[in-house]
Formats: structure tokens, C-alpha cells, sequence
């Protein structure tokens, strides 16, 4: 027989503050070893060691191996959706240096979610999909508006946006085949961001969308953790495209 969720036990290890660094680091999706996980923890190696552990036992992360080396990453998804959801009803943390300032900033400005594009950037890239018709809201709404009733910082199971009339042709521009992509995936996924409150676009169309745009080098990783930002040449082609504000 099984119980209910153990929702304390995922809690505590959400609870402890170099486990929360770790999660939020591999929230982009990437499998990082322990040594950059330790650097972004601010602990040693042998103290994440034992968070990793725990985190692995708890089913949260998952490891690979290559060679001699392990890298870790969660567990899947819905681990990134949690931290996000946590994230959002969280208190933020007091600001005491500069450098914490810019990773914030930079953190709310453009950063990965798992394997999507969110914050502002995020936001703007559907609203500019959305202008030009590549994606069309069903219930009325405007751009990457909330609705009243979207739960925040969670995917949602039935986001108010179909492809439109010239989907494929703006897609395409994006680097994306939209009649190539894998069926074992949905297509459209959609996300309440935690920093901006509105949509933003997930699912197989997300990530599609966030490895072109890198594989174009039109967005790069910035040093702080899961925030990127548009290069020069990102900020025009893709402003030609979506006409980003």
C-alpha cells in the first residue's frame, strides 16, 4: 500500500540553505559536477557532498556518469517547478552585497526553467509571439496576461494559447520545424513566471525555441547561475522577429 505524499520530507530538503543553492543552480536543466555545485553552495566539497547525497536519496536529483566523473541534475521537471513555486512565495533575501544585487537583476531579467526561456525575456518572447500571430490566445486575453485563476509559478494544464495562422513561418525564423518536432512531448506548455506574474512559453515549443536560440548564439549563459541574456546579435534578429521591447 501507498501513503500519502511525504510533503515534509521533500520540504526539509528544500529547507536547508546550500540544498536550496544546489536546486536552484540545476534548475536550467544542466548536469553539473559537484565541485561548481559546491562553489555555488559556498560550502566544501566534502560538506555538498552529504547534500548531494541526501537529495539524491530523497528523489530529487538524479546522477550521471562519465568516465570518472559524476554530474548531478534533478530529478526531472517537476523538481524545477517546485523550486520555482517555492521561489515565488518566498521572502527574498536581504541584499548586502553588490554582487547579489546583479544576480538578482540579472536572474530576474532573463533566465532558464529547466529547459525554457523565463523572466522578463520569457514573458516578452510570447507576448511577441502572440503580436505576430504566431500564437493566439482562446479566452480574450491580452499578450502574456495572467488570468485570474492561474496558479503562480506553476506550469499550467491548459494555457490559453493555440498556434496561429502563421505559426510555422515565424517558428521557422526561430530555427524551429515545427512539423519535426518529437509527439512524445506536448507541444504547447505554458507558465505562470514567479518574477513577472505572466505567462511565459514552456513545454516542447519552450524548449525548442531556448536550444535554437543558443545554437544561433543568440543568447548566452551569464556567470550567475541560471540567468542568460541575448547577445548583439540575438538582440536584433530576434527583435527583428518578435519585436521585443
Amino acid at each position: 500500500m501507498i501513503g500519502d505524499a511525504d510533503i515534509a520530507g521533500a520540504a526539509a530538503l528544500l529547507a536547508e540553505p546550500a540544498r536550496a543553492k544546489v536546486l536552484m543552480a540545476l534548475a536550467d536543466g544542466r548536469a553539473l559536477p559537484a565541485s561548481l555545485l559546491a562553489t555555488e553552495a559556498g560550502v566544501s566539497p566534502q560538506t555538498v557532498s552529504s547534500h548531494l547525497h541526501k537529495l539524491l536519496n530523497g528523489g530529487l536529483l538524479e546522477v550521471e556518469r562519465s568516465g570518472r566523473h559524476r554530474y548531478y541534475k534533478l530529478a526531472g521537471p517537476e523538481v524545477a517547478q517546485a523550486v520555482e513555486a517555492v521561489a515565488r512565495i518566498a521572502k527574498p533575501q536581504p541584499i548586502r552585497s553588490l554582487r547579489q544585487s546583479t544576480k538578482a537583476a540579472a536572474l530576474r531579467e532573463a533566465r532558464t526553467c529547466y529547459d525554457h526561456l523565463a523572466g522578463r525575456l520569457g514573458v516578452t518572447l510570447l507576448e511577441g509571439l502572440v503580436r505576430r500571430d504566431a500564437l493566439e490566445r482562446t479566452d480574450g486575453g491580452e499578450g502574456a496576461e495572467r488570468r485570474p485563476d492561474d496558479p503562480l509559478a506553476q506550469q499550467l494544464p491548459d494555457g490559453p494559447y493555440v498556434l496561429g495562422p502563421v505559426a510555422a513561418d515565424v517558428f521557422g525564423d526561430l530555427g524551429v520545424d515545427l512539423s519535426a518536432q518529437d509527439s512524445r512531448r506536448q507541444l504547447l506548455r505554458f507558465c505562470v513566471d514567479w518574477s513577472e506574474q505572466r505567462h511565459h512559453l514552456a513545454g516542447r515549443l519552450g524548449e525548442a525555441v531556448t536550444t535554437s536560440l543558443f545554437h544561433r548564439g543568440w543568447l548566452e549563459r551569464r556567470a550567475y547561475a541560471r540567468a542568460v541574456a541575448l547577445t548583439p546579435a540575438g538582440r536584433q534578429e530576434l527583435g527583428k522577429l518578435v519585436e521585443l521591447s
